[in-house]
């Protein structure tokens, strides 16, 4: 197991999560339509050249699914019990076809269930990042993780 459980996160630390990722014309075409999502920008590169973006762009909740996916293995895999939420979800740069990003995450929250004396609720702030070193997508994620058995 990579993920870590409660008791072994700490207020700020922060990890570079080792698995890069380039985004493929394919990515995008099958979470579009396998999502429902007709949004031309993504599924029609004669309307997406005639946009502002002058190209395909990449589906926004793909790219945050693949930050989402990106950080799993270092921070929840075999410890998480729940993700609770999503928070403050912003995507300041769009994604073309192409980009390859990586992704941080940092803890910011850590508090214990008041319900659950096996568990605590972890904060994470992730960060999905592209070549040019720009921010793309960022979400805080509240997720409910196992302690450590004793």
């Amino acid at each position: 197991m990579a993920g870590k459980f409660f008791d072994e996160w700490a207020i700020g630390d922060t990890l570079l999560h080792d698995i890069r990722r380039t985004v493929t014309e394919t990515d995008n075409l099958l979470f579009t339509t396998m999502t429902h999502n007709p949004q031309p920008l993504h599924l029609d590169i004669e309307a997406a050249k005639a946009s502002e973006f002058g190209q395909i762009l990449v589906n926004g909740t793909f790219t945050f699914s693949l930050m989402i996916g990106l950080s799993v293995g270092d921070t929840t895999l075999g410890a998480l019990i729940a993700n609770l939420g999503y928070e403050r979800l912003v995507m300041p740069k769009p994604v073309f076809i192409g980009d390859t990003l990586h992704v941080t995450s940092e803890v910011i929250g850590l508090k214990e269930s008041k319900s659950r004396p096996n568990a605590g609720i972890v904060t994470l702030l992730h960060r999905a990042i592209n070549q040019r070193d720009e921010i793309v997508c960022q979400c805080e994620r509240s997720a409910l993780i196992r302690k450590k058995d004793l």
